[in-house]
């Protein structure tokens, strides 16, 4: 079985309305759609985007939006991409946003089913960055999604970077992992597109990852973005060489799009040139599932 996905790099700059925002966000879905895909990945973070909006005070003065008042946009955010996935029939991950549950922040990712379900999944580790200057806080629990195109996990950015997680969506029976990204630099890039090809040759899985471009120069640390989507194999005979199917251009604003083969895995985890998910030593150190 294959599976269509496309993946935006969504290009952030000031606006000035919800409108503004929901055009752009259909804009790339419209564009997924025309590809006839069955997944469309969004960015982490691109929602910080409506904290360009802004807000006059009461001395005339405009600002920014804070980290603590974008959850106000939560529900006009779950309806545009609701709408869009039951209209097109598509599974749209709408990269992550901001909500508050008792007090707190958690950086979460929502998949939109075509059917009108949501699930989500809130970061499970949080960077130093989301901790000191956003008073984030970290999700404790992993989840994974059963869809007709068999079952995935969402991970964000972070999270890739720690391989025991990885292993145990894999051990739960996750084929492909979504991967919504946002980082400012090479640096913070490079941690997060070289993880992602780890986690899919040790885990024999697909990742599909995204990131924000463009800049916010009114919001406090999204006013740099360097991102790249791609879509990513394990390393061995039948798959691309390096392990990239397909990526965009680095900071191009663009939507990529390409086919994962399921039975290709299958393949590879029984008769690959390494077959390293059968060949781990759950006698040496734990098996997580």
């Amino acid at each position: 079985m294959k599976i269509r996905v496309s993946a935006v790099q969504y290009h952030l700059h000031t606006i000035s309305s919800f409108q503004e925002f929901a055009d752009e966000v259909t804009h790339y879905v419209r564009t997924a759609e025309e590809f006839g895909s069955d997944f469309v990945l969004f960015p982490e973070l691109f929602t910080t985007q409506l904290m360009s909006i802004g807000t006059t005070d009461s001395d005339g003065r405009t600002r920014a939006l804070s980290i603590g008042e974008l959850p106000a946009f939560t529900e006009q955010y779950i309806h545009l991409f609701r709408s869009l996935a039951e209209t097109t029939g598509m599974h749209l991950i709408g990269g992550t946003h901001i909500i508050e549950e008792r007090g707190k922040l958690y950086n979460t990712a929502f998949l939109f089913y075509p059917d009108g379900r949501i699930g989500q999944q809130r970061k499970l580790h949080i960077t130093p960055t989301e901790v000191k200057e956003w008073n984030m806080a970290s999700g404790d629990e992993l989840q994974v999604f059963d869809t007709k195109f068999g079952r995935i996990a969402i991970l964000i950015c972070y999270d890739m970077e720690f391989p025991e997680i990885v292993r145990m969506a894999k051990a739960r029976g996750a084929d492909v992992l979504f991967c919504p990204s946002c980082t400012d630099d090479r640096h913070g890039f490079h941690r997060v597109r070289y993880t992602c090809h780890a986690r899919t040759i040790e885990n024999q899985v697909y990742v599909a990852t995204t990131g924000t471009v463009g800049s916010l120069p009114t919001v406090d640390f999204m006013r740099g973005n360097y991102g790249q989507a791609a879509l990513i194999t394990p390393n061995d005979v039948p798959f691309p060489p390096g392990g990239i199917m397909t990526a965009g251009e680095i900071n191009g604003d663009m939507v990529i799009t390409g086919d994962l083969d399921l039975d290709l895995l299958y393949e590879v985890r029984e008769k690959g040139s390494v077959t390293t998910w059968r060949d781990r030593r759950t006698d040496l150190y734990p098996d997580w599932s």
